[in-house]
């Protein structure tokens, strides 16, 4: 890691297990635990952040892989992205390879992880659409071995944040054996950061759908109640596909839950509508979700 910033970090730790970091950290209070670095290092170059300590975790090879549990998957939250989206790992959970894959060029999958994109919250991560969609759950390491477990959408709400000295350590995935697909939307300069994106998630077995609508808000979003109607429109024991008509509906009904209408006016005021560039906003998760649907169903 380089950088340009007139300040250097004081110490530097490297601990080879989850609790020598969560250890660590515990002791240096002040110190910010790192991974790939993404997100941190382009912090501290902008000089927005001048941290006392780091605190290495890519030493720490417990969290650089997964295994099967009861009908999950356990994720390490130091697996890159350029490991989530190889093949083996896309026919386990395809909705966050494809995520993964989609998540900036070479050099930003090398060094990105799991965890640091969820700890990030930063409302463009490409993961966290996904993760909310498969309603995926996180283990936090904490001090003296500590462990606890909270939905990974708490944490992106903000209704559950990581304690002093905590970590991700893991993140549990059910697996569903269904389609999944990820799209985004970027700007006119090619792939990076996503102006919107949708994860749709079938699961058969409870016969239903998950959405999920990211960067456009500070957390990604679920619109349940479009969730729910096309979930009943769909023919779960036999073919399961829905006409154009039912597809276009899903997607503005997914758009209007997330982009609401304005507020009706006053009586005597001009109806207030959004400006330009919301409606475009709108458009394009209307058509990433028609999409992304019309896909997984196919």
């Amino acid at each position: 890691m380089t950088t340009h910033a007139p300040q250097t970090p004081r110490s530097v730790t490297l601990p080879t297990s989850l609790d020598e970091a969560v250890a660590a950290l515990t002791a240096m209070p002040a110190a910010v635990p790192v991974a790939g670095g993404t997100d941190l290092m382009a912090s501290v170059n902008k000089g927005q952040l001048r941290p006392a300590g780091l605190v290495g975790l890519g030493r720490i090879s417990e969290i650089r892989g997964w295994r099967y549990l009861d009908g999950h998957a356990l994720l390490g939250a130091g697996l890159t992205h350029a490991r989530m989206g190889r093949p083996d790992f896309a026919a386990l959970i395809p909705g966050l390879a494809a995520a993964a894959r989609a998540a900036g060029p070479p050099q930003i999958r090398n060094a990105g992880t799991l965890g640091g994109n969820i700890a990030s919250i930063a409302p463009t991560g490409d993961t966290l659409p996904v993760l909310a969609a498969l309603e995926a759950d996180l283990i936090i390491a904490g001090p003296e071995g500590a462990r606890r477990e909270i939905p990974v959408a708490h944490l992106l709400a903000g209704r559950d944040m990581l304690a002093p000295a905590e970590l991700i350590g893991y993140v549990r995935v059910p697996l569903l054996h269904a389609p999944q697909i990820f799209l985004k939307a970027t700007g006119r300069t090619g792939p990076g950061r996503a102006t919107a994106s949708v994860a749709v998630v079938l699961d058969p077995a409870r016969r239903g759908v998950r959405c999920a609508v990211g960067a456009i808000a500070p957390m990604p979003l679920r619109p349940l109640e479009a969730e729910r109607w096309i979930a009943s429109l769909i023919d779960w024991d036999g073919r399961r596909g829905l006409t154009t008509e039912a597809l276009t509906a899903f997607g503005d009904y997914v758009a209007a839950a997330c982009i609401p209408d304005p507020e009706p006016a006053l009586p005597g005021e001009e109806p207030p509508q959004h400006p330009p560039a919301v409606l475009h906003l709108r458009r394009t998760v209307a058509a990433l979700a028609r999409r992304a649907l019309g896909r997984a169903l196919s």
